[in-house]
């Protein structure tokens, strides 16, 4: 009998969550993402067509078997669908990828322009010819640093550089951030730098309407910063237009350490705030004009004018993925308003989720996907619980109503951190301890000042008269900048958190997920997930040696902290390492604590001796003779495959393998490399392969 009750019961919540399949379908859809990108190879094309047969079978049994077969079935066919995409999505980017280093001429169309994050200008050149590399191996995109910005190219230039590019690098240590993915979803072919100059071959062809936004753009974002000051103009055009080439490095670096840089990003608060601003301001200009306001629904017209005003906005800022996702969660939100449904629900942001992961399933396992949604979730949930208590509502009455605006924007500053907070640590291995309280000083600003300016400015700009709303608009940026200065001067205001384990933040977000989805005692397992999480997250340990993947940089573990090789060279990767350790960026600094040779040492890691050599000319023999006393042996400077009777590693193992990570297990030295943990994929080895999908 006891059996029988418990079945019931699950079978009753079982049946209960059938009502809620909207808002289980991301969650679904999203492991089978994750499932794709997480397999060790490229799966087949036999497989590809038996996920696509196994969604066909889920869907049809969805409709014909009883209710609770049918959720198992609708459960395994989304997970199938969310594998489905990933494949399709990943194939049908494929572009060419550059194979080895080439430094030469390279000439092509100027599309795009941004600042890296040592703060050098990089062009974009689409359609590029190398000679003598073939047009169908050239890749389509690349992008170079300049190391010389005299010549700085104009939208749709042709224009000729003398650069050094190499293929996209992979991860800089094993788990890492894997660079290629990220560049092979965006036909990034190639990345490098130049020392010389641009040499414009041809002037400006705006062709299409991408070329001529882009020209816009850069328009705009001069006229900003000829009207404001050096670092509110940059500002200014960064949250307008996207153009970040010219945010202030100091700036930067304040906003950063009082977590107020989403604000340069153009995501969900830009686009909400900017929609917003226009939504009120129409409806309450149709209210004001009674022969309208008593005809059509000021409400929905204001609703439909915001959304065009939203869909200009994500086009002249450059339409970047942030932003486009942002969009389309206003647009979810602003179609509620007109088709008469709430607007802030938990099912608006599903259909956005769904909608984003549909078509750019890769943004699953991005920063930005995953710390918008965690925000607007949370904001959603927190926000609907409290409106079932009297004295939240009552503030929202009588003369409390003042103040409600005020405790709503600190209880979401407070919120938005703490769902975020996971992710920011997760990706950027940082915490700001008073971010909540630069959020609260600066966001009322940004919402009641700066956009509202922005937005009257582009409307007077028409009869030229926009220099009052970008005075005014300046006035706010100065008060956002001197807040992250003043937050970021405060003691402890950032703290550095290790690396964590390896799909520790995965086990969390569905623990997140099936909390705030299940009812009542069956919480508990979502919040038993988030503890596992938390304790695959705290468990891992930090490797005791790694190396690059181009052999030149070595980081080795030592009381405590990683002492570094080199003063200067693959400072990515030095960097990486760093904060992945929890430790801030000095690599002069640790390279002087390094005790020994930089071209020629040793080091024991689970009392197993691990050589290190930079020698050019050095001999097979030579190294067979390491191994006798050495149990792994890396000679980056060899060029040919050699086996031995230890791990040996030249130029073409590294360049196979990726970066190497050396650690003391518990049963002894365990080697760990980027290969090994990220696999043979289309977008590591796309030039050993052929598209099994579309060729």
């Amino acid at each position: 009998m006891a059996r029988d009750a418990v079945l019931t019961a699950v079978k009753l919540s079982i049946l209960d969550q059938r009502q809620r399949g909207l808002l289980w379908a991301p969650m679904l859809l999203g492991i089978g993402i994750w499932g794709y990108f997480k397999l060790n190879t490229e799966p087949s094309a036999s497989l590809f067509y038996a996920a696509i047969a196994c969604c066909v079978i889920c869907a049809v049994a969805f409709f014909i078997l009883p209710e609770i077969w049918g959720v198992a079935f609708a459960c395994v066919g989304l997970v199938a669908l969310g594998f489905c995409l990933s494949m399709v999505r990943a194939h049908s980017v494929a572009q060419p990828v550059l194979g080895w280093r080439y430094y030469g001429d390279i000439e092509g169309q100027m599309v795009a322009m941004d600042r890296s994050s040592t703060g050098r200008t990089r062009i974009t050149l689409a359609n590029p010819s190398m000679p003598p590399i073939s047009q169908a191996r050239t890749p389509q995109i690349i992008r170079v640093s300049l190391m010389d910005e005299s010549v700085l190219p104009e939208p749709g230039q042709r224009v000729r550089v003398t650069a050094s590019v190499s293929p996209p690098s992979g991860p800089s240590e094993p788990h890492g951030f894997d660079f290629q993915r990220y560049a092979w979803f965006r036909a990034l072919g190639a990345v490098g730098y130049t020392r010389k100059p641009v040499e414009v071959v041809r002037q400006a062809e705006l062709e299409n309407w991408r070329l001529r936004v882009f020209d816009l753009r850069l328009r705009l974002s001069q006229s900003l910063r000829h009207y404001l000051p050096e670092k509110e103009g940059g500002f200014a055009a960064a949250i307008l237009t996207g153009d970040r080439a010219h945010v202030d490095q100091g700036s930067l670096d304040h906003l950063r350490r009082s977590n107020l840089a989403h604000l340069l990003a153009i995501s969900g608060l830009h686009m909400g705030l900017l929609t917003g601003v226009v939504f009120v301001f129409l409806r309450a200009g149709l209210a004001l004009w009674p022969r309208v306001g008593l005809r059509v629904s000021g409400k929905k017209v204001a609703a439909a004018l915001a959304l065009v005003a939203g869909f200009s906005y994500l086009i002249i800022s450059g339409a970047a993925v942030a932003t486009e996702r942002a969009f389309i969660m206003v647009a979810v939100m602003l179609g509620a308003i007109i088709v008469d449904r709430p607007a802030i629900s938990l099912r608006a942001v599903a259909i956005a989720a769904l909608i984003i992961l549909t078509f750019w399933p890769e943004n699953l396992l991005s920063a930005g996907f995953q710390m918008s949604f965690a925000a607007t979730t949370a904001l959603v949930v927190v926000f609907r619980w409290l409106g079932k208590y009297p004295p939240w509502r009552a503030l929202q009455r009588g003369s409390l109503r003042i103040v409600y605006p005020l405790i709503g924007l600190l209880a979401s500053s407070f919120v938005a951190g703490m769902a975020t907070a996971p992710f920011s640590a997760y990706h950027f291995n940082q915490v700001s301890h008073y971010g909540m309280l630069a959020n609260a000083m600066s966001l009322p600003i940004m919402g009641m000042v700066v956009m509202p300016a922005a937005v009257l400015a582009l409307l007077l700009s028409l009869i030229g008269l926009q220099a009052l709303p970008l005075w005014v608009m300046g006035l706010g940026i100065s008060w956002i900048l001197a807040v992250a200065q003043w937050v970021s001067g405060l003691d402890g205001v950032v703290s550095m958190i290790p690396q964590a384990g390896p799909n520790a933040l995965a086990v969390m977000v569905v623990g997140g997920m099936l909390a705030i989805l299940l009812d009542r005692w069956q919480k508990m397992l979502g919040l038993a997930l988030v503890l596992v999480g938390m304790s695959i997250w705290v468990g891992a340990d930090r490797p005791d040696v790694l190396v690059s993947g181009n052999g030149r940089i070595v980081g080795i573990m030592q009381d405590d902290q990683r002492v570094l090789n080199r003063k200067r060279g693959n400072g990515f990767s030095a960097r990486t390492w760093l904060e992945n350790d929890g430790r801030v960026f000095d690599q002069p600094a640790l390279a002087a604590a390094f005790v020994g040779d930089d071209d020629f040492f040793d080091v024991k890691v689970s009392g197993q001796s691990i050589l290190y050599l930079w020698q050019k000319d050095v001999s097979e023999q030579t190294l067979h003779s390491y191994c006798r006393d050495h149990a792994v042996v890396i000679a980056p400077k060899y060029t040919d495959w050699i086996n031995g009777t230890c791990e040996i590693w030249g130029a073409k193992r590294l360049k196979q393998d990726g970066s190497l990570a050396f650690i003391d297990g518990a049963e002894g030295l365990k080697i760990e490399t980027a290969r090994q943990e990220n696999g043979t994929r289309l977008w590591n080895s796309y030039r050993q392969r052929k598209n099994t999908l579309f060729d």
